[in-house]
């Protein structure tokens, strides 16, 4: 098992320095923060840009993985976004890990005036979107005059990388899904698949609706011709109505649960101070002195 942190991109960088570094002190295998322009409950509060954060956190970590959870294609066009995935790889010396969703109907949806697209063009958006940014980071041929598509959703002219890849043949994407096409889109571009489980259930029910998209994402594994085991797959610990880091029992918990069903991964977050995701770091020490233990 493999562990990682979201730690969410709200306090300046005074004061989150501290958190990566100790999210890779703590022993943590990969550190994420989330790809929104704000996030639900908390769009009035404090909320810094994505990249920058990583970028700064490549620079002050020499270990962990760093990552997106999730990046979608609701505000962002795969050719500045590649540049910039790039150039977080090369910073931190291929650690990057991109996280990869279709985008949700909240906030990043409608910020920048966009239509409100139905499930099935968010698809389309989204899967033009992985094609496009699996060619873009695997850079252009020598010689070449750089890379175009012309799609329903996203174009580009003789586009430019430069370069060669930190990570070969380009970083590996870690793809969010919990529906049937998104989950063939896992079994086509993902090194891992991530889920939060099924939407609006909790406690049993969650844990459920967890077994039956790991069954239906190897159904789709196989479909595909596939090994399902060459798939990692990470699982949102904070998605089911409970906060992992509440007790190092809850979280042994959680763990275990994981592990019976089959995931390389899990996912926790950072304790806030107060609202979702409110805990207490003497928590995360305790968690953190368990690691190795829980591997």
């Amino acid at each position: 098992m493999r562990f990682g942190i979201v730690i969410l991109p709200q306090r300046s960088w005074r004061e989150a320095r501290a958190d990566w570094m100790g999210a890779e002190a703590y022993g943590f295998d990969h550190a994420w923060t989330y790809d929104h322009l704000s996030w639900r409950t908390l769009a009035a509060e404090p909320w810094h840009a994505t990249i920058p954060t990583l970028t700064a956190a490549a620079a002050v970590t020499s270990r962990i993985r760093l990552g997106t959870f999730v990046s979608s294609p609701n505000f962002r066009h795969p050719v500045p976004f590649a540049k910039e995935i790039a150039t977080v790889d090369d910073v931190s010396s291929g650690r990057f890990v991109l996280g990869v969703g279709s985008g949700g109907t909240g906030f990043d949806a409608v910020t920048l005036g966009q239509d409100a697209y139905t499930p099935g063009q968010r698809h389309e958006r989204f899967a033009e979107f992985v094609a496009d940014l699996d060619v873009l980071l695997r850079h252009e041929s020598p010689g070449s005059e750089g890379i175009s598509f012309d799609g329903d959703w996203f174009t580009a002219v003789n586009a430019r990388m430069v370069g060669t890849p930190a990570q070969q043949p380009r970083v590996p994407f870690v793809v969010a899904a919990n529906g049937p096409k998104g989950l063939g889109l896992v079994t086509r571009f993902g090194a891992g698949w991530a889920t939060t489980g099924k939407d609006g259930t909790d406690g049993e029910a969650w844990w459920s609706s967890v077994r039956g998209l790991v069954n239906q994402l190897e159904d789709a594994a196989h479909a595909a011709g596939r090994d399902p085991l060459s798939i990692d797959r990470s699982l949102s610990l904070d998605s089911g109505g409970s906060y992992s880091v509440q007790s190092l029992g809850a979280f042994e918990t959680a763990v275990g649960r994981a592990a019976e069903l089959g995931f390389t991964d899990v996912i926790s977050h950072w304790p806030r101070p107060q609202g979702v995701y409110a805990g207490d770091r003497n928590i995360l020490d305790q968690i953190a002195g368990r690691l190795d233990g829980l591997r």
